[in-house]
């Protein structure tokens, strides 16, 4: 399972034209869910990107977890970081979960997340989708959790 994380002052996701959700400073998190992932790939996840110390302290060090910062985390299914770029110039999509069970691992993410009591806004699963965010740093982290 992988994870893109960027911290953000704003972001949001949009489907057909109007405003699906919408967070303040935060997390946005793409995650991406693999072939073989299982329960504890998930609960590794969401507990290492609730407890990431990206936002900054007093002395302006990155000290702080989202929690400590009072802020939210917009999920959204993104089966494209399963990308192999590795042969020809085509990405392969292989390893990628299959759609029923990768949303069954991403909402079980969502509510891993929103269980630690953290405000959780998502995307739509398998929705084409428009994102916006203000990357605040920028800060963007990739955590994959077979590494």
């Amino acid at each position: 399972m992988k994870a893109l994380i960027q911290r953000v002052s704003e972001a949001e996701v949009e489907i057909g034209g109007t405003t699906f959700s919408r967070i303040g400073r935060g997390l946005l998190v793409f995650l991406g869910v693999e072939r073989g992932d299982t329960d504890r790939d998930l609960a590794y996840l969401a507990k290492k990107i609730a407890h990431l110390r990206i936002f900054e302290d007093m002395e302006r060090k990155m000290n702080r977890s989202v929690q400590d910062a009072d802020g939210e985390i917009l999920v959204v299914s993104q089966f494209t970081l399963a990308a192999d770029c590795r042969k020809g110039n085509r990405p392969s999509f292989d390893s990628a979960e299959d759609p029923s069970r990768a949303k069954v691992l991403y909402e079980q993410f969502v509510e891993g997340l929103r269980a630690m009591g953290i405000r959780v806004r998502t995307g739509e699963f398998g929705a084409t989708m428009r994102i916006r965010l203000v990357n605040d740093g920028p800060v963007s982290i990739l955590i994959d959790s077979r590494r």
